[in-house]
Parts: C-alpha cells; structure tokens; sequence
C-alpha cells in the first residue's frame, strides 16, 4: 500500500514543526522464503501452534454466526482510492485469509482475523445498523425521525464517503440529523467531514474534553509516536500468512485525508438522557477509560446498548505498544460495572470495532468478563508486586482463570495479560523495579559491548544462538543476538539470525500488534529502517483546529538543550487572522511560551496568518511562497532568528530501533 499517511489507534502522526523549520538453521517443511525475506516455519514453531489447537475450542461457531448476522450486503470489491494513485482501504488484500490457520500463523489470531474479515452492511436491530470493515472501526447508523444519527464516522474522508454511499444504496438515501463521536481516537471522527450534511446544520454530541484530546493528543511527542506505530501496526509489512493478518481490533488502520468538527453537545454526566432526532438516549461518561474521553450509550426503547470501545471482543490495551500513557485497569473496569448496572435489561450489544451481541444473559456475561478481566490484571500484579515480584516476572507468571482464559472476547490479540501487567506495574511503581542493578545500568550499546567481549565473541554467541534456536528457544535467542547486533550493527549473520528469530516469535504470536512488531523488526534487520515521510497535507482539516499552542509545546521539546545554553532570545508571533499573539522566550535552555501582549523587548517578531501557518506546518507552501507572501512579514534581527530555529532539532521520523 503506499504511505500516504499512516494513522496508529488513537492517534494522528504529527511532526509538525519538523515541517515548519524544513526552509545455520533447523530445516522446516516449507523451504521457500516470503517475499520480504520472511523465513518458513520450524518444527518448534508448528508445534507451540499446534498446542494452541489443543487448548482452545476453534471450532466454536457462536462468534462466526453473530459476526455474519444480520448481513444486508458486501461490496463487490471494497478497495477505496485516495489522493492521487494511493489506495486508502484495501479490503481484498485480506482475502487469503481463508479456512485453516497456516503454519506461519497463530490459530488463535487466525481465527480472529477470519471474523473480521467479515464485511459490509449489517442490520443489528431494527432500526440500527453497522458499516463494518470499511475501516479499523464501525460507522453505526440509528434511524431518527428525520434522517440518520450516524455514530463514530470512520477514519478517513474516503472510507467515511465510501461506507455512506454503501449504506444509501441499500437503505434509502437519507439525510444524517445527527452525529456522535464515542471518543477522541482519530479512528472514530475523522471521516466526518465526509458524513455532515450541512456543517454547523448537524448535531454533533461528544464526551466532555472530546476537542482538547481530539486534536492534541501526543503533538508533543507525535514523531516518535510515528515511529513506533510503524510497528505497530505492521504498515511496512505485505498483507499475507507470512506478514500482517490484521491488528485483532480490526483489520488495520486506514490511510486517507482526516478531518474534524466541533461538537454542539457536549456530554459530561452519567446518566444524562437526551433526546436526538426522535431517539432516547441514556449516555454513561467514561472519562480515562480506553481514551481520555468517552462516552457510552443506552437506547431504552431498543434496548440496545453501544459500548463504544470501553468493550470490544478482544483484550484491549491498558498499555499501547507505539507508546502512549498507560490506562488505569481500575477505573476502566468500574465503567464496565457501571454499564451493567445502569442498563441490566440490554438485549443487544453493539461497539465502536468487531461485530455485535444478542441476549441478555450472553451480554451480561459478556460484559462481567471484560469487567474481570481488566480488574484481574490490576489486582494481581500489585499483588505479586507486593511479594518482591518485577515486572518482568510478574508478566511471565500472571496467567489468567480459566473462565476469563478460554473466553474469545478476553484473549490477547490487541492487549496482552504480559504487556498490561507490566503497564499497571509501571502506573503505580513507574519504571524502576528496586533492584540496584537497574538504577543506572549501562546503555545498551555500551552493555552489548561488554557481553560480546565477556562471553568470547561473535562466532561464539552466533553459534549458541543457532543450537537453541533449534530448540525454539527464541526468547532468549533473540535476548542473546540482540546483545550482537548492538555492538556489531554490520554483522549481517547476526541481523540473519535475529530476523529469523523473529519470524518465528511472529508466527507464535496471538497478539496482531506482537506479530507485526516482530515481522517489521526482522523485515528492517534485513532491509534496513525506512526513509519515506508523511505528508500531513492530507491532514489539514484537522490541523486547522488543533490549538495554536500546541504547536509552541512542540517547539520546547525540540529544542537542543546544550546548544542553547547561555543564550537569550524573545520572538513575537502575531497571528493576524486570529487577533492573537504569543510570545516565545529562551532562557535557562527552555522556551517558555505565553499568549498575550507582544513583548516590546522581543528581538523580532512575525506577522503571519494562520492559514500560512497552517500550509508551512503541513508542507503546502515552500520557501518562496512564504518568503514573498503578503500573508507573513518580519521585524527585528531575521540573522537572530534564523539563529534561534538553529536551535531546534527536527523530529526523526525513521530512527533506528532493532539497531543502535
């Protein structure tokens, strides 16, 4: 797929002011080699799947028989273009994923890739219906008494205006009289330019702080978010039993042009009931549970029950593997118990990813389980760490009960028991696990050195690595060659060795996101880190409504400390368009911002629109075009001021991760 511009669950890639400042191994079966190098799978390999055959019932036919109820139609072909030749959704790439799990691939996640492989229109009750594999989440449409209520609108432009026209071509071509955004992750707004039918004609109800976190979450740390999304997520991976499979949230996440609008409603209480377009709603704020903010919903006539993505038919993330604040599994689980308590009647569960649920006792059950889960990782991992347990040993003996384990809605194939252990470690103890050993260790390239050189050199490890790689001692092997390579970045039978290594944790793997972190880390070991950017002019919609100020923090963290140290300097920012000004000082090594009055001491000042603002932040105007623009003029010292964005450091967007 090309790499217009890659979204992560929950969060829109922003470098922006980078922009700105820019002016010998066991013999398997299957011999052959995957086209990006991927190698076969080993006996040991095949057989930790085939134990995962065992364990669990595969051939349990409820989920495949909901996730197919209610189907109206599929699209012939579902593939969605974007700007220029890119392709924004492409929805056949996953069609080899049919009957039994290959050897390269977890049953387990196979299983959960084949359902949500399941695409199209879906009637969930009368008067509700899905959009689901148009995107990584659903577009829900509510029948009002004027037009649609359409809930959470996709990722993209084009997948949003896709699943509509889908949906009018099959239900009528009605109008939409009302939005909800279920939370602030860019997977459930950013198609709403595409689905308003009149922008500031439309209702549009969101949970409290839905615009703040919407279009400021991770600015200031955005690149390196990016970065390790690409990991993620898999986005340099092929789509096929040797690479990415999906994410076990949903297929992947979309490429396209996002956009936003602003809410109208904004709802903040538990247990508000308002009425939209006919329909009685009964909304539950759940505030920091899986996003900043959050809102569920309860339609009392239908008896129906919208979980957003407080639930959803996986283990979700208390910790997101491309870096992110870690989520209070306490907190969210009273959500899940609050639900059930508000509404004990629901008949029929629906949310924001994966398909629905019918009868109250599935639905109760369903939900305890996802209440337990969440609580059972919290309070087992403080209890464990109250007996002197680390993090790393908690995560390697925390397994969950039996009743939680063998449920398909609670295995790991987003979040994991290990990863979320170690998350609810790190929210109340932080990183640090008490052993003295951890407090100031060496960097790992220096410790690679020294266990290079300690335990006899290359030839030595390599072949170590080789006799328990044989075993399917791949934990440890890719411990062992991880040492290597940082301490002998060139040594390709090293990186050889690491990568197939990886393959095999990849092929083992239940968890999409493990999988695909695995498959593009040996993927770079062989290839090397990517180059590509990110056009962020496909963002622009959103941009224009992200805080000016946010972008000032951005330019703090960017700022090169030592460089910086001893020197002064005061810049004005005035915006024109806006009647808004800032003032940026340097001092100490931090820049410090304030919005206000223009300093009369600043050593130059910019006059700028924020349009022009905004096109330089994305890339729409070069160098030329701002120089000679009557929408920017400069005061004072411009030699000072090019001085002072010397100071900055542009985001790396393609850092080296498996390689120091």
């Amino acid at each position: 797929m090309c790499n217009v511009l890659r979204f992560r669950k929950g969060l829109l890639i922003f470098p922006l002011l980078a922009l700105l400042l820019a002016c010998e191994r066991e013999q398997p079966t299957d011999t052959t080699t995957g086209s990006q190098g991927n190698t076969p799978a080993t006996n040991a390999t095949m057989l930790a799947n085939a134990k995962v055959r065992e364990e669990l019932n595969l051939g349990d036919q409820r989920d495949f028989e909901d996730a197919r109820r209610g189907l109206i139609a599929v699209p012939t072909v579902l593939e969605v273009a974007g700007p220029g030749d890119s392709v924004v959704w492409d929805m056949p790439s996953y069609d080899f994923i049919q009957g039994e799990a290959p050897d390269t691939v977890n049953p387990s996640l196979w299983r959960q890739a084949t359902l949500n492989n399941n695409h199209g229109l879906f009637e969930v009750t009368e008067g509700i219906y899905q959009l689901r594999g148009f995107d990584l989440s659903n577009m829900t449409i509510i029948e009002g008494q004027t037009g649609w209520i359409i809930v959470d609108p996709l990722t993209s432009k084009e997948t949003a205006a896709a699943a509509i026209a889908f949906a009018r071509e099959h239900l009528g071509n009605e109008p939409v009289s009302a939005i909800i955004f279920t939370h602030s992750h860019i997977d459930h707004f950013g198609g709403v330019l595409s689905v308003l039918s009149v922008e500031g004609d439309t209702e549009i109800f969101a949970p409290v702080g839905f615009m703040e976190e919407a279009t400021s979450e991770n600015v200031i740390v955005g690149s390196t978010m990016s970065r390790r999304s690409m990991y993620m997520y898999g986005s340099q991976l092929e789509h096929s039993a040797r690479g990415h499979v999906g994410s076990g949230l949903g297929k992947s996440p979309a490429f396209g042009s996002a956009g936003i609008a602003s809410p109208t409603h904004i709802i903040a209480a538990t247990g508000e009931s308002t009425t939209i377009d006919g329909v009685e709603f009964i909304f539950q704020n759940a505030a920091g549970s899986e996003a900043p903010a959050e809102l569920t919903f309860y339609l009392p006539e239908l008896k129906a029950f919208c979980g957003a993505e407080v639930v959803s038919r996986n283990m979700h993330n208390l910790y997101t593997l491309r870096g992110a604040k870690v989520r209070d599994a306490r907190k969210w689980s009273h959500y899940i118990n609050e639900a059930i308590e508000l509404f004990p009647d629901t008949e029929v569960y629906f949310g924001s990813h994966h398909w629905p649920l019918w009868g109250n006792e599935a639905i109760i059950d369903f939900l305890k389980k996802q209440r337990d889960m969440y609580r059972y990782i919290h309070d087992q991992t403080l209890r464990l760490a109250a007996s002197g347990r680390t993090p790393r040993e908690i995560a390697d003996l925390l397994e969950m009960p039996e009743t939680l384990r063998t449920n398909f809605s609670n295995r790991g194939y987003y979040g994991t028991v290990k990863h979320n252990a170690k998350a609810v470690y790190q929210m109340y103890f932080g990183w640090y696990d008490g052993n003295p050993a951890n407090l100031d260790p060496l960097p790992p390239q220096r410790s690679a050195e020294r266990y290079v050189e300690m335990m006899g050199g290359s030839e030595a490890i390599i072949e170590q690595a080789r006799t328990d790689f044989t075993k399917g001692e791949y934990r440890w092997v890719a411990e062992l060659l991880n040492h290597l390579v940082f301490a002998e970045p060139s040594n390709k039978a090293a990186k050889n060795l690491l990568a197939q290594t990886y393959d095999q944790m990849a092929y083992v793997a239940e968890s999409g996101p493990w999988r695909d972190v695995y498959l593009t880390g040996a993927l770079e070991l062989r290839q090397g880190a990517p180059t590509k950017g990110i056009d962020l002019a496909n963002a622009i919609d959103l941009i224009e409504e992200t805080p000016v100020n946010q972008f000032f923090e951005l330019m703090a963290v960017m700022l090169n400390g030592p460089k910086a140290d001893g020197k002064t300097f005061v810049l004005n920012i005035n915006f024109t368009d806006l009647n808004e000004n800032y003032v940026l000082e340097l001092e100490n090594a931090v820049l410090h911002q304030r919005k206000g009055r223009l300093s009369e001491e600043a050593d130059a000042t910019i006059h700028i629109t924020h349009a022009l603002f905004v096109k330089m932040l994305t890339g729409g105007a070069g160098a030329s075009e701002i120089l000679f623009s009557d929408d920017i003029s400069i005061e004072g010292s411009k030699l000072g001021l090019v001085q002072f964005f010397a100071l900055l450091d542009m985001p790396e967007g393609s850092f080296n991760i498996v390689t120091p």
